[in-house]
């Protein structure tokens, strides 16, 4: 019944924001000014910047920081929000119409922006921005095509999903941390046969299992040494590389164990503090951020009462790195470029990336310098227990961020048995051969 009214609440959502594709254009009797040399305009204008993004994307301390913005430039911001897994969508609907909005979210990756969002056509070269010079090199790489910049990328992009687990349980169980899959599935049953469930797993979002496979791509690449560059100038594929196979295998046998639980297809990412709080689960694959949700919701838990471990399939020991995250783009078409560009020079002052650093309980960092930022003693310890380092696959390997939901139903078919790991990469290999032929990839030509 919940699915019912959920798909339906979702479906005038979607039909809503698509009949609305126009609505950019509403302020049609405002004109831009002269923008400055940074984008910026002066005075204040009576501008209404629509701005759609996938659901998680936009924070509250950025929807303050719109206040703000409006009170002293009079231009607002109309924040519309699309669950996720409509997100792509409802944005290739607006895009493809010509009426897309003035500013639009998407997840950063060379392949993502060239295939997915067409940056080339759809949206504003950001190169000349004061704020280019300040971003971490490594997210503008993943926003860039042939040297021209086109988003702003804020973000967390170092605390990276690590699983978070319960010291105390551990303790009392006399568990240490995993350092191989062996260890983590020995660990994973004696935690089940206390009568607690391993692994809380948020299958129902789409999105969120694919990690287990995608973030462990370093250790994949130091097994097979060059299998990112070879992936890259189609030399080799993802069909019959052992390190995948064993990851996607090793995955699949913690979910026949029974190690996530019997609702893992139902749960979603918003339960993970609850579940890990009232101590159902005793893990999970998740944000940094968690243990301090876990420690608001239960007052009797403390956020250090919580340590972190890297996904150990195929004895993976090497801390994943995601250079990238959700960006925000100018679309091509919009009447309020200038206007857009002033809110993204707003957004980058250093005394405001402070305040959504200071002000969002999710984030430890931003991808801009001298920030203070809030890494815990145990993100501390984390990264010293981990000093090797490494960039996941979807941020290095082409055509494999834009089917990222793709990935992830095929996933849930290898869980319920409908799809081997096998056959599974081959498709990953089927998909990104089609996508390299769209955006006439010349080492795909034969």
């Amino acid at each position: 019944m919940k699915k019912s009214v959920w798909s339906i609440i979702s479906l005038v959502l979607i039909m809503s924001l698509v009949a609305g594709c126009g609505s950019n254009n509403s302020n049609s009797g405002a004109t831009d000014k002269p923008a400055n040399g940074n984008g910026s305009t002066g005075g204040k204008s009576d501008v209404t910047l629509t701005y759609i993004a996938s659901q998680g994307w936009i924070k509250d301390a950025e929807m303050e920081l719109a206040k703000k913005f409006e009170a002293e430039t009079g231009i607002k911001i109309d924040y519309q929000i699309v669950p996720s897994d409509q997100y792509f969508n409802v944005l290739k609907t607006r895009l493809n119409s010509g009426e897309g909005p003035d500013i639009f979210g998407g997840q950063s990756g060379k392949s993502e922006i060239q295939l997915n969002y067409n940056v080339e056509k759809n949206a504003v070269d950001l190169s000349d921005q004061e704020w280019v010079k300040r971003e971490d090199p490594l997210s503008l790489e993943q926003l860039s095509l042939d040297g021209k910049v086109y988003a702003l990328t804020i973000w967390d992009t170092y605390s990276s999903f690590v699983i978070a687990y319960n010291k105390k349980l551990f303790a009392e169980l006399g568990l240490s941390v995993p350092k191989t899959y062996a260890e983590f599935k020995d660990i994973s049953k004696e935690i089940k046969d206390s009568g607690v469930t391993p692994i809380y797993e948020p299958i129902a979002d789409g999105w969120h299992h694919v990690l287990w496979f995608a973030e462990p791509g370093p250790r994949y690449n130091e097994l097979h040494p060059n299998l990112y560059d070879d992936l890259n100038a189609n030399k080799a594929k993802f069909e019959g590389n052992e390190a995948m196979t064993t990851a996607l295998t090793q995955l699949k046998e913690l979910y026949d164990l029974g190690y996530f639980g019997d609702n893992a297809f139902s749960d979603t990412g918003s339960d993970t503090p609850n579940k890990l709080g009232n101590g159902e689960y005793a893990m999970s694959l998740t944000a940094q951020s968690t243990p301090s949700d876990i420690a608001e919701a239960f007052p009797d838990l403390k956020a250090e009462d919580f340590g972190y471990f890297v996904i150990p399939l195929v004895d993976n020991q090497i801390y994943y790195i995601n250079p990238g995250g959700p960006s925000k783009f100018i679309y091509s078409g919009s009447k309020h470029i200038n206007e857009a560009k002033q809110y993204f020079d707003f957004l980058t002052k250093q005394e405001n990336l402070q305040f959504v650093l200071d002000n969002d309980t999710t984030i430890a960092n931003l991808n801009f310098p001298d920030l203070k930022d809030k890494y815990s003693d145990d993100q501390k310890a984390l990264f010293k227990t981990y000093p090797v380092k490494g960039t996941d696959i979807q941020n290095i390997v082409n055509y494999v961020n834009p089917q990222w939901m793709d990935i992830g139903k095929d996933m849930q078919a290898m869980f319920g048995g409908a799809m081997t790991p096998e056959e599974l990469l081959k498709n990953i290999d089927k998909r990104r051969g089609d996508m390299a032929k769209v955006a006439k990839d010349p080492l795909w030509a034969n």
